[in-house]
């Protein structure tokens, strides 16, 4: 199975603020902070169609996720080399390779990892290709350092992408994409950040955690090895992982009340925005909802006064429920400067033998807080404190 991307409108539009240097904190466990950026405004929107993310337009190599969709894209920065030279990048459980641009790109217009600069930096030279619907992302691999957390990991094998795919990338508001997969989707089966780190013992625990701040400006936070209590409420409900690739689970139900998905296979997914679905759900769902397809592509559009008297949107997994209610699912926009609300929904038909499937994005991660678990392979979930009612 492959990546794809879900690239809907360019977002140019975008609010900027300071993420704070990486820190240690008590417990043993690394704590990154992860910042949102808001994509709210929209102009000039492009007529793309939603690109499959997880397979259909790459018959090679596997793709990694394009964000943001409309509400944030969170961030974190890393470094490579000796020197330090930083990067703000996106931590993607949907993807498990690292990628930053490199000095040899000359249409990059982010940060550029200069390898003639490290005294760590090994040479290794191999071609490197990830296929996306907007185009192709290439480079060459390398071997150098990596700093996250405040963790030196040695021997990391990464990307220096000398090509990115189309406007989108070069209008993101991140420099890279670091994946936090399993390795048996590594495109050129190079090893995974995270299991370099777990390989050379520097976690007290093989896992790793996200809370995902819901407001633009707001703090959010990975930690590496462990999670953080303080971020959720009540009991972790656990669910195994069904296969080690993607983040993926199986749940009892997923959907709204009258219009529950016959799919039963969900990926967790920190690199996609929304909730995506098989489309003929989604449209069912959006149509019981009062939303109409925008002729944009791939997004629904519904009353912002709709928003509390929508029903609840829920995953049935692990013995439990969770609920998104209208209020968290639907996303207000400005499309020209004008205000509009969309749902925080896509359709998206995976084919068979990997699809259909479901993958819950940010929208609901931001609602429950989500804790990876390599050694034991299973998914934890906890509500997220303060959320929205």
């Amino acid at each position: 199975m492959r990546k794809i991307t879900v690239a809907i409108l360019v977002l140019v539009l975008a609010v900027n603020a300071q993420i704070d240097i990486l820190s240690l904190f008590g417990n043993n466990t690394i704590r990154v902070p992860l910042l949102a950026r808001n994509q709210r405004a929209i102009s000039n929107p492009a007529p793309y169609h939603p690109y499959l993310k997880y397979g259909v337009h790459a018959p090679n190599p596997a793709s990694v996720p394009l964000h943001d969709f409309m509400n944030a894209q969170y961030f974190g920065v890393i470094s490579l080399g000796s020197p330090a030279q930083s990067f703000e990048v996106i931590f993607d459980t949907g993807s498990s390779n690292l990628w930053v641009p490199s000095t040899y790109c000359q249409d990059c217009n982010h940060a550029k990892y200069d390898h003639s600069k490290s005294t760590t930096y090994q040479k290794n030279g191999s071609e490197f290709a990830i296929r996306y619907g907007s185009g192709s992302l290439s480079g060459f691999v390398s071997t150098d350092v990596l700093t996250w957390g405040g963790l030196k990991v040695k021997d990391v094998q990464f990307a220096e992408a000398t090509e990115e795919p189309g406007e989108t990338f070069r209008r993101g508001k991140f420099d890279g994409i670091l994946g936090m997969a399993f390795r048996s989707i590594s495109v050129d089966d190079l090893d995974p950040p995270f299991q370099r780190t777990m390989e050379q013992g520097l976690l007290p625990q093989n896992m790793f955690s996200f809370y995902l701040p819901s407001r633009t400006g707001s703090s959010g936070e990975l930690v590496l090895g462990g999670y953080d209590k303080s971020h959720f409420t009540g009991d972790i409900t656990w669910v195994p992982v069904s296969s080690e690739t993607y983040w993926e689970v199986k749940v009892d139900s997923i959907g709204i009340e009258g219009r529950k998905s016959a799919c039963n296979t969900v990926i967790i997914d920190t690199g996609t925005s929304l909730i995506a679905g098989p489309k003929d759900e989604i449209d069912q769902m959006a149509n019981k909802m009062g939303a109409f397809a925008s002729p944009l592509g791939g997004i629904y559009v519904i009353s912002c006064g709709q928003a509390k008297s929508l029903p609840d949107f829920t995953i049935d997994m692990g013995g439990r429920k969770f609920v998104l209610s209208g209020p968290q699912y639907v996303m207000k926009v400005k499309v020209f400067g004008f205000p509009v609300c969309i749902l925080g929904m896509v359709g998206l038909d995976i084919p068979a033998p990997r699809g259909p499937l479901w993958i819950l994005g940010d929208t609901f991660i931001r609602e429950y807080y989500s804790i990876f678990d390599v050694e034991k392979e299973r998914v934890g979930f906890a509500d997220v404190r303060h959320k929205l009612r």
